[in-house]
């Protein structure tokens, strides 16, 4: 789908500043968001342990995935006025996602948002940092920020586990998560898995750390710069990165994913964390050089007891 804003987000009277011009994050106010305006598509992965009422009590669902990302121009400036120090300006741009499943054609994710930049402030002490502003229609919200960095070469690509925990305890302190539940042994069958039966592009290299998928797709590529975007909707346990933020961010549920107090949570996201790599691909065997957008990303749900990982991850270029 194609979307547009009509003109630009613009204050009904002047921001309060100290000194003359603009309070911004970065000489482009895009920043290090000045590529992503355009449409991205490719292909990707993605995995969720999700709730199943009923005896098991979970399920793993794995998709291998097709999707569009549409970024508009940029909105303008959005100011934000402030009373403990000088008012700020964010600015940044929309974007509507779209993935199916590769193998049925099935929209199984949509997502309008916006990506934004905001300067250094003094009120809370935080950095230069980049947002993400996503809405699904699951019933969730989350508002992620994060840090931004520019680099020559590729990108540094971890891997991810999709292995649960007990809720509230680092992955490291709870059980061994690949152990304990089997669906994510492909070799054992199950009916508490899906597809059924498993592509064989669907490998357990893929499960095992579905960020397998990006590096195998960087693998022919010579990458000459990325721009790394960082960002979680809870502060981060130890910097960098994101150093930043401190403060700030979080999700917000419907109440049914939210549940009782007294019986917990039907699938409640506690917790988002996403790496974005804005890629320049050299010439080469593959055509003309290209711009490159590949990302990783974890939410957190808890149910029955546990912490269960959904990792999703995409690599799209620019059209």
């Amino acid at each position: 789908m194609g979307f547009q804003i009509e003109g630009e987000i613009r204050p009904v009277d002047p921001l309060a500043r100290q000194g003359a011009g603009l309070q911004t994050a970065f000489i482009d106010p895009l920043g290090p968001l000045a590529n992503l305006p355009g449409t991205w598509t490719g292909t990707g992965f993605s995995q969720i342990w999700r709730p199943m009422h009923g005896s098991n009590g979970h399920f793993l669902e794995l998709n291998l995935t097709s999707e569009t990302i549409e970024f508009t121009p940029s909105i303008g400036s959005v100011p934000n006025r402030g009373s403990l120090q000088p008012d700020i300006e964010l600015f940044g741009v929309q974007y509507f996602q779209q993935v199916k499943d590769a193998l049925t054609g099935d929209t199984i994710h949509i997502e309008p948002g916006f990506w934004l930049t905001a300067p250094q402030t003094s009120a809370p002490a935080e950095p230069a940092t980049v947002i993400r502003l996503a809405t699904i229609p699951h019933g969730v919200a989350a508002n992620a920020q994060g840090t931004a960095s520019t680099a020559l070469g590729g990108p540094s690509i971890k891997s991810v586990s999709i292995a649960p925990a007990v809720i509230d305890l680092p992955q490291s302190a709870g059980p061994p998560g690949f152990a304990q539940f089997p669906e994510s042994n492909l070799s054992q069958p199950t009916p508490f898995r899906s597809p059924n039966p498993l592509p064989a592009a669907l490998t357990q290299a893929m499960v095992d750390n579905p960020n397998v998928v990006l590096t195998q797709a960087l693998a022919s590529q010579s990458v000459t710069r990325t721009t790394t975007l960082v960002v979680n909707t809870s502060a981060p346990a130890l910097p960098p990165p994101p150093a930043a933020p401190n403060t700030g961010g979080g999700l917000a549920n419907i109440a049914f994913l939210q549940g009782s107090a007294a019986a917990g949570p039907n699938a409640q996201p506690v917790q988002m964390s996403a790496t974005f790599w804005i890629e320049e691909v050299a010439a080469g065997p593959q055509g003309p050089a290209f711009l490159q957008l590949q990302y990783s990303q974890t939410v957190i749900l808890n149910f029955k007891g546990f912490s269960w990982p959904h990792v999703s991850v995409g690599t799209l270029r620019k059209q």
